[in-house]
C-alpha cells in the first residue's frame, strides 16, 4: 500500500471535541492504486463522512458517491458504473484494537488519528454488483434464462414418456390405469 497516497484519509480524534463534524475526501485513480490486488484499478468520486464524537464512541456515516472503471464480464469492454452508498461504522473506545464485527471495531482510548482509507476502499468494493454488465446489455432480458441445453426439459421428457405409455401399454393393464 502506498502509504502517502493513504494519509490524506486521516482523521485527528485525539484532541477533537464531543460532537458532530463534517468531513469530505476527494477519491481518485491514485486511491485505488495503493491497494494491492485492487478490484477496481480506476475511479472518482467523493466520500462525505459525517463523524459524531462522545465519551465511549465515535459513529461515523459514509455517503460515497463514485464512478469506477469495471470490466464487462460478457463482452470485457471497459465502462464507467456509477455507484452511491450509504454505510455507518462505529468506533468504541476500549483498552486493545479489536474488530467486533463489520460495523463495530474498538480503538484504544489514547488512539491519535484514525484512517478510513481502507473503510472507504471496502465499502466501495461492497457495492460493486456481482455480474458486471456494460450497459449497452442492460435491455436485454437475462433473469437467467438457459439459452442452449444438450438435454431436453424435464417436462417435455415426462410429456412424452406418458404419451409414448399411452400407445405401448398392454391393454390388461389399461383398466388398472383406469382406476386411478
Amino acid at each position: 500500500m502506498a502509504v502517502h497516497e493513504l494519509d490524506k484519509y486521516n482523521i485527528d480524534i485525539y484532541k477533537l471535541p464531543n460532537g458532530t463534524h463534517n468531513y469530505q475526501f476527494e477519491i481518485g485513480n491514485s486511491f485505488f492504486e495503493a491497494f494491492e490486488n485492487s478490484i477496481v484499478e480506476k475511479g472518482r468520486g467523493t466520500v462525505d463522512i459525517e463523524l459524531e464524537k462522545t465519551e465511549t464512541f465515535i459513529k461515523l456515516n459514509f455517503r460515497i458517491n463514485t464512478t469506477v472503471e469495471l470490466e464487462c464480464d460478457r463482452s470485457l469492454d471497459l465502462f464507467d458504473y456509477a455507484l452511491s452508498t450509504e454505510n455507518s461504522l462505529v468506533l468504541k473506545f476500549g483498552d486493545s484494537e479489536e474488530e467486533i464485527n463489520e460495523e463495530i471495531i474498538i480503538i484504544p482510548r489514547d488512539k491519535q488519528r484514525i484512517n478510513l482509507a481502507q473503510h472507504i476502499y471496502e465499502f466501495i468494493g461492497l457495492s460493486i454488483p456481482m455480474k458486471k454488465l456494460h450497459p449497452r446489455y442492460s435491455d436485454e432480458n437475462e433473469d437467467d434464462e438457459l439459452i442452449y441445453s444438450s438435454e431436453s426439459s424435464d417436462a417435455e421428457s415426462t410429456d412424452n414418456k406418458d404419451q409414448d405409455s399411452d400407445d405401448d401399454i398392454d391393454p390388461r393393464w389399461q383398466k388398472l390405469k383406469n382406476l386411478k
